[in-house]
């Protein structure tokens, strides 16, 4: 079933693709300069123009051209070599939060904004999986995902043997699939033997990810929804942690367990010497439909709860998203608005906003001197 809705969702290639393109006032806004400057990297051959369309339009521009624009016009955000990578687990145990849906887009908007980007998904659910294009229980075998290097007879000794190439240029996934729970059962019945084991594999996971982090800006790890041996891995291997929540009040209640759990296992964790340090954690609320009232009741105690600790911005509940989902996309992928034009954009625009407040953490731990064009970093504090 969910071959031939992937299928359907992408005929007639049957595989997913990218056909977004960017005009350039849209080219001009992302890469912080005047459209004047572009045309003119074009008339003097640093820039190829886009081709002309039958009606003599120009056609916009694609992700790759984009990214080679930045190259060319010194646009593109600079990590130096000194500054760490960001390694965020987006986690609530809270199932229905939009957690799957937020790492997604997150990897989106921080590849449109030039960034290299690594998805993990360590969810045997494997939703974000699907939602980049591959079908976890029929083109994804166990050998793809984190299993051999994680499985208590691991028969891998570094984790590049799992990156796949994504539709989006500068973005990678390690795939997951349901045959990851393996790694669940038989990490528990490790623990059972002794503490040892499950805490060697706790620092080969973050071992395994940190030198894979080298070659890109931020990687996005997408946990299980659960406390399992794979959660604690992932939460133990991040140096970030962003925790998605909805403007209800089951999901504020589970969210506040979820985060005094965390706070005694963390303390757990360090106690059996396994260090845990974060550069920022930071709360989102997701799904938030501002014309709910019973939704701005709850978020009014969030904020009184969390104070700076949750992102002022929240990601707004959308139809342009759910119907992205439908067809396996984000709203980053749309080549066109799916429904009336004023609600994609208005659904583009809060996406933004919503995720670049992680942009400005992530630039926040990089040297003045790498930022590039973007804006000065916010403190992260």
């Amino acid at each position: 079933m969910i071959e031939r809705l992937r299928k359907r969702a992408f005929l007639p290639e049957s595989r997913k693709g990218l056909s977004i393109r960017f005009g350039i006032a849209e080219a001009a806004r992302l890469l912080d300069c005047s459209t004047n400057r572009i045309r003119m990297a074009e008339d003097d051959g640093r820039l190829p123009p886009p081709p002309a369309l039958e009606n003599g339009r120009r056609a916009g521009y694609t992700i790759e051209q984009l990214l080679h624009m930045r190259e060319v016009l010194g646009a593109s955000p600079v990590r130096g070599s000194g500054d760490p990578p960001t390694i965020v687990a987006v986690q609530n145990f809270k199932g229905g939060v939009g957690k799957s849906t937020v790492t997604t887009h997150l990897a989106h908007y921080f590849a449109i904004q030039g960034y290299r980007v690594l998805v993990v998904d360590c969810d045997s659910q494997a939703t974000t999986t699907t939602l980049f294009g591959f079908n976890p229980h029929y083109t994804v075998s166990r050998e793809e995902t984190l299993y051999p290097y994680l499985s208590i007879d691991p028969t891998r000794s570094d984790l590049a043997y799992a990156v796949k190439p994504t539709p989006w240029p500068n973005v990678d996934l390690i795939p997951s699939n349901l045959e990851l729970f393996d790694v669940e059962y038989e990490l528990a019945a490790a623990g059972a033997q002794g503490e040892s084991v499950l805490a060697t594999r706790f620092r080969k996971l973050k071992q395994g990810l940190t030198e894979l982090a080298e070659s890109y800006d931020i990687v996005i790890l997408d946990p299980p929804p659960a406390l399992g041996t794979i959660s604690l891995a992932v939460m133990q291997a991040a140096n970030a942690l962003l925790v998605p929540m909805a403007a209800t009040t089951p999901d504020f209640c589970s969210t506040v367990q979820f985060l005094s759990m965390m706070d005694q296992v963390l303390g757990q964790l360090e106690e059996a010497g396994i260090a845990v340090d974060y550069r920022f954690v930071r709360l989102i609320c997701s799904k938030f439909d501002a014309n709910d009232p019973s939704h701005a009741m709850v978020r009014a105690i969030m904020e009184q709860s969390f104070g700076p600790a949750l992102l002022p911005i929240p990601i707004l509940e959308s139809a342009e998203i759910s119907h992205a989902a439908l067809r396996m996309m984000t709203v980053y992928e749309l080549e066109k608005p799916i429904g009336t034009a004023r609600t994609h954009k208005r659904s583009r625009t809060n996406l933004d906003e919503a995720l670049g407040q992680l942009e400005q953490l992530v630039r926040s731990q990089w040297s003045h001197e790498s930022v590039g064009s973007k804006n000065e970093p916010v403190q992260a504090n």
